[in-house]
C-alpha cells in the first residue's frame, strides 16, 4: 500500500476505547435485565469480561455515571443508577452540535413536541387540578417579569413545566431544546402576547379542548417562523 493510503486510512476516526467499552456496559445492562439499584459485576470481573484495562473500564463508568446511567458507591462497587433526566437535558442543550441546528428544524420540534403532549397534559390536568396551578403560577410570574432576561427564563419555565406535566419523562431529554431555542429567539419575546397565549392553552388544557390547546400551541410557536420568514 502506498505511503498517501497508509495516511489516509490514519485519518479515519475511530472511537474512543471508553466509548466503546460504555456501550458494552449499557447493552450488558440490558441483555442482563438489570432495574435500577441492581448490582453489576466487580470491576476486575467487568475488565475482564470486556477485555480492557481497569483504567479503561474507570474512564467508561465514569461517564455512565454522570448521566446517572451508573452509580458507584463506596463498599458496593457499581450499581444500576435512575438517569438524571436534568443533566441528560443540560448536556443535550449545550451540546456544541445542537448549536448547528437550523432555526426552522427548531421551531418544527417545538411544535411536534409541546402540540404532542397536551392529550397527556389534559388527562393528568383533570385527576390533578395541582398541575394547573402549577403552569398558571409560572405564567402569572411571567406577566410580572421586570425585564427581557427575566421573561425569557419565565417563558422558558412555562414552556418546560408544559412538557414535564405530560409526565412523559424521556421527553425531557429533548425538552431543553429549549434552551437552544430561546437563545435563539428570545429577544423577540413579546411578554404581554406569551402570557396571554399560555393562558389559552392551560384554560382550554383544563376544560378538556385539547383542539383549541393545541390550535394556540401551534399559533404561539408559528409566530417565530412567522418572524424568521420576514427577516430578509
Amino acid at each position: 500500500m502506498s505511503g498517501e493510503g497508509t495516511r489516509m486510512l490514519n485519518t479515519v476516526s475511530r472511537p474512543k476505547l471508553r466509548d466503546v467499552v460504555a456501550g458494552r456496559l449499557k447493552t450488558y445492562i440490558v441483555e442482563e435485565n438489570l432495574k435500577p439499584g441492581d448490582r453489576l459485576p466487580t470491576e476486575v470481573d467487568l475488565a475482564k469480561r470486556f477485555g480492557v484495562s481497569r483504567l479503561s473500564l474507570r474512564e467508561a463508568t465514569k461517564s455512565l455515571e454522570f448521566l446517572g446511567i451508573l452509580e458507584s458507591r463506596p463498599g458496593r462497587g457499581l450499581s444500576v443508577g435512575q438517569v438524571d433526566m436534568d443533566r441528560v437535558t443540560e448536556y443535550l442543550g449545550f451540546h456544541p452540535a445542537m448549536q448547528d441546528v437550523s432555526p426552522a428544524v427548531l421551531i418544527d420540534t417545538r411544535v411536534v413536541l409541546e402540540a404532542g403532549v397536551l392529550g397527556h397534559v389534559a388527562r393528568r390536568m383533570a385527576e390533578d387540578p395541582s398541575i394547573y396551578d402549577a403552569l398558571d403560577a409560572v405564567n402569572r410570574r411571567l406577566g410580572r417579569a421586570e425585564g427581557l432576561q427575566a421573561g425569557i427564563e419565565l417563558d422558558r419555565a412555562f414552556h418546560h413545566e408544559l412538557i414535564a406535566a405530560s409526565g412523559l419523562t424521556p421527553l425531557m431529554a429533548f425538552g431543553d431544546l429549549l434552551a437552544v431555542f430561546f437563545r435563539r429567539f428570545g429577544g423577540h419575546l413579546d411578554v404581554e402576547s406569551a402570557v396571554r397565549g399560555h393562558q389559552i392553552i392551560i384554560d382550554a388544557l383544563k376544560a378538556g379542548d385539547v383542539e383549541e390547546a393545541d390550535r394556540e400551541v401551534r399559533r404561539h410557536i408559528e409566530f417565530y417562523r412567522n418572524l424568521l420568514e420576514a427577516t430578509p
